[in-house]
């Protein structure tokens, strides 16, 4: 029993694993995308999903936030193993009901090759206000994002800038699901829910 405390402390003390929150669950959804094809919640089951929240007009700060998920996606497929599951950007626009074409105009500026959803303002408040906690208010934008896991969970909220760059941080953060992802069974998974327990967060 001394034995297993003193693992135990020595556990909490060192966290030689670390792992990501369990914030709460994603919020359900169904929205369209700038094609105008019906896009759920349910389709990033299986998928790592890393969530930005813009408006279609906020100039620089968006093409700062477009980079930055570009480069996290490049980043990831060329470096993070994520145990076989896909990674998925996704773009929640603000406007609500917004004409489908200035959405592709936007994206295509952006050079943004990946989906970028629309809602009514009923369903931003309730997805992105109530259910990703952002304000949907376009006067008081500013960057934000979300990493969702494969069960619809929410690992990860970024809402201010760090020292560290962002695109770093969020790879990192990939990474550090990815190694939960590849360790989730046999003895392994025990340290892992083990480093939940101890809340050994980065």
């Amino acid at each position: 029993m001394v034995l297993v405390i003193i693992a135990a402390m020595a556990f909490a003390v060192f966290q030689p694993v670390k792992v990501l929150p369990r914030l709460r669950l994603a919020p359900g959804y169904a929205m369209v995308d700038q094609s105008g094809e019906r896009v759920t919640s349910e389709d990033g089951r299986g998928m790592v999903t890393l969530v930005t929240f813009v408006p279609l007009d906020c100039d620089a700060e968006c093409d700062e936030i477009h980079d930055t998920l570009r480069e996290v996606r490049e980043r990831v497929e060329r470096d993070v193993d994520l145990a076989g599951m896909e990674f998925r950007p996704l773009t929640i626009v603000l406007d609500p009901d917004p004409d489908l074409a200035a959405v592709e105009t936007a994206r295509a500026a952006a050079d943004a090759d990946w989906t970028w959803v629309t809602g009514s303002e009923s369903q931003l408040q309730n997805i992105v206000g109530l259910g990703f906690r952002r304000s949907i208010d376009l006067d008081t934008f500013t960057s934000s994002y979300a990493l969702v896991d494969g069960v619809g969970m929410i690992r990860g909220e970024y809402r201010y800038r760090t020292i560290a760059d962002d695109a770093d941080k969020l790879v990192r953060h990939v990474d550090i699901l990815g190694s939960e992802l590849r360790n989730d069974s046999g003895f392994a998974s025990f340290v892992y829910d083990a480093a939940h327990a101890f809340q050994c967060y980065p």
